[in-house]
């Protein structure tokens, strides 16, 4: 009868008939507390309602084939074990004691769900640390990557640059030599009278000597670069400066370019790039216009 009681104080505490059943099954009927501390355990389990594995007849004193079904003395025996009910004052008073026990057992449960959640905070700040650190770390050597890319992409271009102004003082040397100059530069003498024309197309005779040539050259990305050069130097000191200078702003490639006059629209040949400005009628001043050389 207590187990039985037991089983009753459990269902008047709101627990489901079957899960009581369980919980005093598997504690081995040692009382409310022990179904009590099991209930409280397992409330979350998905499984919680179901049956256990083993019959909860004989746990719970609940044989069907012997309980009742003896002799009369047998039951008479049984009816001397069982306990006299509970009154109402009793129940009352057992439901209170039960229902401060469910309050402490939930209580305790809370305090230990809330040190597991601080636990599981402090790793999660942890591990998110660990990770802030290894991300820090890889942004660093992605840095260091990039500015040795960097330097080594000024060494090639510083490289480039410098082959480029090598060969311009190699062609001035043999410009030089070739027309009988005494240096990189070409000069005409002050006395030499030259032709000046009237616009970039023409040669026309004019009395006023010119000793250099102011020229402007148009890229095809719309800027232009406008640079002095002597009247004598030959045309492809132009096309020269224009390759060195368009790699320094443009960042591209050193192609062979071709100069073109503006109007009347003339291309100029490999052959006249050996003549200098002054007999191209780009004296005293020219425009030009930069386009790629065709592949032959």
């Amino acid at each position: 009868m207590a187990e039985r009681t037991a089983l009753e104080s459990l269902i008047e505490m709101g627990f489901p008939r079957g899960r009581a059943e369980k919980a005093l099954a598997l504690t081995g009927n040692q009382g409310i507390e022990a179904a009590m501390d099991w209930l409280m355990e397992h409330e979350d389990d998905p499984d919680v309602d179901e049956p256990p594995a083993s019959p909860l007849g004989h746990s719970l004193g609940h044989e069907p084939p012997s309980y009742g079904g003896g002799s009369p003395e047998g039951s008479g025996s049984a009816q001397v074990e069982e306990k006299p009910p509970l009154s109402e004052e009793e129940k009352r008073e057992q439901t209170k004691r039960m229902l401060e026990l469910v309050a402490q057992k939930q209580k305790e449960r809370g305090e230990r769900e809330q040190r597991e959640a601080v636990e599981r905070e402090r790793q999660r700040r942890r591990q998110g640390q660990e990770l802030s650190a290894a991300r820090q770390r890889l942004q660093e050597d992605e840095m260091r990557r990039a500015a040795e890319e960097r330097r080594r992409e000024k060494a090639e271009e510083t490289a480039a640059r410098q082959r480029v102004r090598e060969k311009i003082e190699r062609d001035k040397v043999e410009r030089a030599k070739k027309f009988g100059g005494t240096g990189s530069q070409m000069t005409s003498p002050a006395t030499e009278p030259g032709p000046v024309p009237s616009s970039p197309s023409q040669e026309p005779p004019t009395k006023r000597e010119y000793d250099q040539c102011r020229i402007q050259v148009r890229l095809p990305d719309g800027t232009s670069l406008t640079q002095t050069f002597k009247a004598r130097e030959q045309l492809a000191a132009v096309r020269l400066y224009v390759e060195l200078h368009r790699g320094e702003e443009l960042g591209g490639g050193q192609d062979p370019v071709q100069l073109l006059s503006g109007f009347p629209r003339r291309a100029f040949s490999e052959a006249d790039m050996e003549r200098p400005l002054q007999e191209l009628g780009l004296v005293p001043s020219a425009v030009l216009i930069v386009a790629k050389k065709c592949a032959s």
